[in-house]
């Protein structure tokens, strides 16, 4: 992963690394494996995440074919 610094601005540089981290899931993971987990509590996990996947993917399908109203917007003064 590679961020430019532009104007020796690292504090801006710094905070486009962590976002970039964020997307990509490495705090996460991190996470993840700062600690052992058992077999059988990763397959509890790795289910419930699966479930909630295909939830959101329903849910997203739903809204495209207007049998759901879509999310709600928040109005920002401008």
């Amino acid at each position: 992963m590679q961020v430019l610094v532009r104007d020796n601005n690292v504090d801006q540089a710094l905070r486009v690394l962590k976002k970039k981290m964020q997307r990509e899931g490495l705090f996460r993971e991190m996470k993840e494996r700062s600690a052992y987990e058992k077999p059988s509590e990763r397959r509890v996990r790795e289910k419930a995440q699966a479930i909630s996947r295909q939830r959101k993917a329903a849910r997203k399908k739903m809204q495209r074919e207007g049998l759901l109203a879509g999310p709600k917007r928040v109005a920002t003064a401008r």
